[in-house]
């Protein structure tokens, strides 16, 4: 998916030294992966009319113009960071839906095949996000591997490129926090489904 790594990581350091014409520079880099990963999500709602994924990519590049301080290190930092910035969306997107639906009964749309028990637009996506912060006390790796692979959509593979890490790591890594999160939303619950 990441064809040009090394001028994005130029264009970063130089958004970062206070060239803001570098993140003009960078959106044309970056803008067609990640309008691809929304549109992924926004396939999977039940009525996608709410949130379309050009809204979603143009809410993530509103709220990177605004940052006041673009410290990225590297391109996966960039990537993991626009993971959180997509997430907080699609979780303030499901406060809202939530608020509306209150009585009512939604339909599960899973997040990803490998998280099937977590929603798009379900409360259960804001209880990710709490055990995803409660993770990241204790492993940031792991939500980093979680964040590129199911928010930002790549391949075992590319998540293991992007990290410097083997796909078996990847995927040994993955595993742990898929099932590490899913005791923290389900306490209680003797075993993992069979996708975690």
């Amino acid at each position: 998916m990441e064809t040009q790594p090394g001028e994005i990581t130029r264009l970063l350091a130089k958004w970062k030294n206070g060239e803001p014409e570098a993140f003009e520079q960078l959106v044309p880099l970056v803008y067609s992966h990640l309008r691809e990963v929304a549109a992924a999500y926004i396939r999977r709602e039940k009525d996608p009319g709410v949130l379309q994924a050009t809204s979603l990519v143009h809410e993530l590049y509103l709220r990177l113009r605004n940052q006041r301080k673009a410290d990225w290190e590297d391109r996966v930092h960039f990537y993991t960071f626009c993971a959180k910035v997509m997430r907080m969306i699609l979780i303030d997107h499901a406060r809202g839906q939530q608020a509306q639906r209150r009585g009512g009964t939604a339909e599960h749309i899973p997040l990803s095949d490998d998280l099937s028990w977590v929603g798009i637009g379900s409360p259960e996506l804001i209880e990710l996000d709490s055990a995803l912060e409660a993770l990241g006390q204790v492993d940031a790796t792991k939500v980093q591997l979680i964040e590129l692979r199911y928010f930002l959509g790549y391949t075992a593979e590319e998540t293991a490129d992007l990290m410097n890490l083997s796909k078996a790591t990847v995927d040994r890594h993955l595993s742990f926090a898929k099932a590490w999160l899913y005791r923290r939303m389900n306490p209680g619950t003797p075993r993992t489904p069979s996708k975690a």
